[in-house]
């Protein structure tokens, strides 16, 4: 268990999974003047947490094994499979959500409460920005996280 909590590689990038829910509760705060700490668990939102997580993994696995290792090139090509899908296909099935919960509202007129299910989830993709930005910072994290470890 000791090998495991001290695995760098293993705990960055969950520092940065978790230190991006928590600016993601911040901003809520800050925009909606609420508290909101579903945002520590549910996906979507800025900064991407899904993002920061690869990217504070590939910048761990750069920094400790060098951006000619095998694993950085998984790590990179991992990278960029999670943020295009946080930008393109999870984005689209947000869209998608907002329409389908504006047709279930138009039956709720029409229909008992009981028969219609409840609203999809809305807030599932990233746009560009909140990907990016998750990039930065996981990747901020990773390099900040080693530099003052000494790696």
């Amino acid at each position: 268990m000791y090998e495991i909590i001290t695995n760098k590689v293993l705990v960055i990038p969950i520092a940065a999974w978790a230190i991006a829910q928590l600016v993601k509760v911040f901003i809520t705060l800050a925009k909606e003047k609420r508290l909101d700490l579903w945002f520590l668990l549910r996906s979507g939102g800025m900064p991407s947490s899904h993002t920061a997580l690869v990217c504070a993994l590939a910048m761990a696995v750069a920094i400790t094994d060098g951006l000619n290792s095998i694993t950085f090139a998984i790590t990179a090509i991992l990278a960029m499979v999670v943020m295009y899908d946080a930008a393109g296909v999870r984005q689209a099935v947000s869209q998608q959500s907002i329409i389908l919960n504006r047709i279930v509202k138009e039956l709720l007129e029409k229909r008992p409460r009981a028969e219609v299910e409840r609203d999809l989830r809305e807030f599932i993709g990233h746009t560009p920005f909140q990907v990016i930005a998750g990039a930065i910072l996981g990747i901020f994290i990773a390099w900040l996280w080693l530099t003052i470890s000494g790696v």
